[in-house]
């Protein structure tokens, strides 16, 4: 399944490989973490070529901190580091990035600018009352938890207690290691559209883009989701593209361009790279049989003169 925008997304002087703020950390780090996989989904371009190459009209250092997640970049910065990618290397329309983008920033500033919670003052204890010494003489009678019969009762009661938490520990383990239920029920998937059809001759060494249009055509919401590698790869040429892509949030009805940048190798022939729908942890939405993968297959030809 696919789309075609033909344009250089690779290549290039690179540097060391930031590190993505954990999103955990607020909602500032959150949206530099969204940024850092669009940056990842664009074939994770230099700063420097996001200036020259892309038209990013923000300095180096200003991306780079939009990026680390410490301080909430200006929007005009923002704009620029997300418009460079999404539509000068990934050809998204515009507009309806610029108001899916300035939406996160303005909720990112909002989480941002709520002051944190006061403490909450733990409250008076009232004195407990001290009980009248009883100063008559013990029952004569034997309590009936001492002795032998007493201590077998009591050790009974600890061993079922014991078995009770074993026993819950284990349930807990199973279902922890289970996993989510896949497919969710009510989740579906519909490929509509694709570029860069199956079979289509690409000179070696070139860049191209990839894209899919699909539709959530199920009831579930689709958040935090993305596209990645199955890991098969067919034929002699070789291609390099991203492991792993972002695809936006998406209500049911709704649809979602996904895209690929890819770079063809030097080798001739078929090379082909399919990838399915996970979550964060690289956990399948739709497992093997449910739903078959998205690809592409061109065929790397020589460099025309």
């Amino acid at each position: 399944m696919s789309e075609s925008e033909v344009g250089p997304a690779t290549g290039g002087k690179r540097g060391r490989k930031q590190s993505r703020p954990d999103p955990a950390d607020g909602p500032v780090a959150a949206f530099a973490y969204r940024l850092c996989e669009l940056k990842e989904s664009a074939g994770d371009p230099s700063y420097d070529r996001m200036r020259g190459d892309f038209g990013a009209a923000a300095s180096k250092s200003a991306l780079s901190s939009a990026a680390r997640g410490q301080d909430l970049p200006s929007w005009e910065t923002a704009w620029e580091f997300v418009r460079s990618l999404a539509v000068g290397v990934l050809g998204q329309d515009s507009e309806t990035v610029r108001r899916e983008w300035l939406r996160r920033w303005e909720h990112a500033r909002a989480a941002a600018e709520q002051p944190a919670p006061a403490p909450a003052e733990a409250p008076e204890q009232p004195e407990t009352p001290v009980p009248p010494v009883d100063h008559e003489p013990p029952s004569a009678e034997p309590d009936p938890e001492s002795g032998p019969a007493g201590a077998r009762r009591r050790g009974w009661i600890l061993a079922g207690t014991g078995l009770a938490v074993v026993l819950v520990a284990i349930a807990l383990s199973v279902y922890l290691l289970s996993g989510p239920e896949r497919p969710i029920p009510g989740d579906a998937s519909l490929m509509l559209s694709e570029t860069v059809p199956d079979g289509t001759p690409i000179d070696a060494g070139t860049s191209f883009v990839k894209s899919w249009d699909i539709m959530n055509v199920g009831r579930v919401p689709w958040s935090g989701r993305y596209l990645e590698q199955t890991g098969e790869r067919i034929g002699d040429a070789e291609c390099t593209a991203p492991q792993r892509v972002w695809i936006r949030d998406t209500p049911p009805g709704g649809k979602v361009r996904v895209t690929v940048p890819v770079l063809a190798g030097e080798t001739t022939g078929q090379c082909k790279i399919a990838w399915k729908m996970v979550d964060e942890n690289g956990d399948l939405f739709f497992p093997d049989q449910a739903l078959r993968p998205v690809f592409f297959d061109i065929e790397v030809t020589p460099r025309s003169n």
